[in-house]
């Protein structure tokens, strides 16, 4: 595994990764909990956990994650979702959450989650909503208090095996005015295609709220294939195995000379934003084809092949990880610099579910601010 120096600095650039703007796309709420928070919320709804000292539990969810398995990588959401079916643990998570990704650098966030998971404890979907956003003005108060800026939207996530996505999709559009930015499908992808879901698509696209799908991370070009067609994709979530897609039919010294197929060639052309994550991509075996490390992740071939790549963490408990972490992880496997990492966050703002005028002065932020770097 590649490591970075914790301080993450740029190699020989001298600059601090954690103080460039970023705009996060692919960030899990119930994946990026505070370990010392699962203990305390466990503690008051008397929750058995498999460690009770942050450290050792922090260290539980990266050593289980670490599996290679999308399947197995999926069940530690069990603990983090079980703190969250309470008004108070909605709250502090997503109250947190904006705290972390602000001091991460973000200026601008999506963060997604499935309000599904969380009514164990007699709280309705619209009630579960109603609590995560106020977790997050509460966070973004916070940040502003502190003399920082950050802005967030909510993708409301609808579980794909569980059969529940035009319910979901009514309750996205129902909470468009209060904070939710769009919708995405998540969960075991292998063997759920979003056509399932095509009742719940029909009626975003008929309202006019944004798609991203999880697909291309533990299934392969039939899935990104459906999360485009049936599914009216934006994005496309992970999106890795796109990859699989693309001939490379002989290299020389200084270049690769490749055919892309006809899914791979419309996610080109249409600049459909890859919201790739790298530390998870290795954690659940998403480029088990292409080999086990870092430098074999198709990420580096995506760009310079043109297509519209973002960084992300996916889920920052289980991986360890921080957006800050995994732009230092790429700079050190692929040798970017700034002017990649600025390429980087331009793709994701303009591939943002924020109106064009927003976007637009989303990306001046960017531009502007890597200018005084």
């Amino acid at each position: 595994m590649n490591t970075v120096p914790e301080d993450v600095l740029l190699t020989g650039g001298g600059v601090n990764i954690t103080a460039l703007p970023k705009v996060s796309l692919h960030d899990h709420l119930d994946g990026g909990l505070r370990p010392q928070t699962i203990i305390d919320l466990a503690e008051r709804i008397e929750l058995d956990l498999p460690a009770t000292e942050a450290g050792a539990l922090a260290r539980w969810f990266a050593d289980k994650s670490d599996s290679g398995s999308l399947v197995e990588y999926l069940k530690t959401f069990d603990v983090t979702t079980a703190v969250m079916q309470t008004h108070e643990g909605l709250v502090r998570v997503a109250r947190e959450f904006v705290q972390d990704l602000a001091a991460d650098g973000v200026i601008y966030g999506e963060v997604r989650w499935a309000p599904e998971q969380h009514l164990s404890r007699g709280l309705s979907l619209d009630e579960v909503v109603d609590a995560v956003q106020e977790g997050i003005d509460e966070g973004v108060e916070d940040v502003q208090r502190g003399g920082g800026s950050i802005r967030i939207g909510q993708l409301v996530s609808a579980m794909r095996h569980a059969d529940r996505g035009l319910e979901i999709a009514e309750l996205a559009v129902r909470h468009r005015d209060n904070g939710v930015v769009g919708f995405d499908i998540a969960g075991p992808e292998a063997g759920f295609l979003p056509s399932r879901m095509r009742d719940a698509f029909d009626y975003l696209a008929q309202h006019y709220l944004p798609v991203t799908v999880h697909a291309g991370e533990a299934d392969g070009l039939d899935s990104i294939r459906s999360a485009l067609f049936d599914g009216r994709a934006l994005r496309l979530g992970h999106g890795v195995r796109l990859a699989a897609g693309i001939t490379v039919d002989h290299e020389d010294e200084d270049n690769s000379y490749v055919t892309l197929g006809p899914v791979a060639q419309w996610v080109k052309d249409r600049e459909i934003a890859l919201e790739l994550s790298p530390s998870s991509n290795l954690q659940t075996g998403a480029i088990a084809s292409w080999g086990d490390d870092l430098i074999d992740h198709p990420f580096d071939l995506l760009y310079q092949l043109g297509f519209c790549v973002t960084v992300n963490t996916d889920n920052r408990l289980m991986s360890n990880t921080t957006l800050s972490r995994e732009l230092a992880l790429l700079g050190d496997a692929f040798g970017y610099d700034l002017t990649d990492f600025k390429i980087f966050q331009l793709n994701a703002a303009a591939a943002s579910f924020l109106p064009v005028d927003e976007r637009e002065e989303l990306a001046r932020q960017i531009s502007d601010r890597f200018e005084e770097i």
